[in-house]
């Protein structure tokens, strides 16, 4: 397992990657596409196997959605592709680090955020093709789901969404410092299980939430009714993930990775070669 300030590390050269990314506008629309697209497959799966469950009222209704919209987060990471919610952590680490600008850190963060809205608004076209929220209990566990979302006032959408990623940025951030593939998918699997069971707020989740109603037209969601989800479960993510997460492990961390008794050994025996190097040079001249 990783330190701390190891961690710190690896997130901040991540976040010069998307940076670096950022400069090839259509690679990175693709990629963020890609992200809000398999976020959006976890909301459809979510609605499909939990709807039973919600028409029938049962205590098991949260339980499943969390357990399978796991399979999200899951594939973003293994898969590879840039995900607005993560990188609210990974780019204030990379600019408290020093690697990027916070200007760098904003630009990226929201080419990446309406990147994976676009993603999200594709998916939702292609599924009301498919009809499979049309009708039955996935149909109605949907309708319930967007309803709720609209009923909530802006203070609990913006404290909803820093829960949200204060569990999802945890489960990116201890994902990092792990090395096996199989313990990564078991803390994403428990983060993602903890927002969604307690009902928290996701703002990439919520696009194709919202963009289903927008397009489909048959549920009630208003135009300001997705601005609205969007600024103020945005806002929310920022702060659990920039803040609780990002800023508060990098301050605990330290501002650089701390340099081991190895290292320092190492690095002793190497100023004592050269200044022996150098002492044989200063003899040879002097001969």
């Amino acid at each position: 397992m990783l330190t701390l300030p190891e961690t710190v590390d690896v997130h901040a050269q991540a976040a010069t990657k998307k940076v670096k990314l950022s400069r090839t506008p259509l690679r990175l629309l693709v990629s963020a596409m890609l992200a809000g697209m398999w976020i959006g497959v976890g909301d459809v799966l979510m609605w499909s196997t939990a709807g039973p469950m919600h028409v029938a009222d049962s205590a098991a209704e949260k339980l499943v959605a969390g357990g399978v919209f796991a399979a999200a987060l899951t594939i973003v990471v293994f898969a590879g592709s840039e995900l607005a919610t993560s990188a609210m952590m990974i780019l204030p680490i990379g600019a408290l680090r020093g690697v990027i600008s916070w200007w760098e850190a904003a630009r990226t963060l929201l080419a990446i955020f309406f990147s994976n809205m676009v993603g999200a608004f594709a998916l939702a076209w292609v599924l009301l093709q498919t009809g499979v929220l049309h009708h039955g209990a996935a149909g109605e566990y949907f309708a319930d789901y967007l309803a709720g979302k609209i009923s909530h006032t802006p203070s609990e959408l913006f404290f909803r969404g820093v829960m949200c990623n204060v569990l999802v940025c945890c489960a990116i951030w201890a994902a990092a410092r792990l090395k096996s593939e199989v313990a990564k998918a078991i803390i994403i699997f428990w983060c993602v299980l903890a927002f969604i069971a307690a009902g928290f707020e996701h703002v990439v989740a919520n696009m194709t939430t919202f963009a289903l109603a927008l397009i489909g037209g048959g549920a009630h969601a208003s135009w300001l009714d997705f601005g609205t989800n969007m600024l103020f479960v945005g806002l929310g993510n920022l702060v659990g993930g920039g803040v609780v997460i990002g800023l508060a492990y990098s301050f605990v961390a330290g501002r650089a990775s701390a340099a081991s008794d190895d290292d320092l050994e190492h690095l002793d025996a190497q100023l004592e070669s050269a200044e022996n190097i150098e002492a044989e040079l200063q003899a040879q001249h002097g001969a």
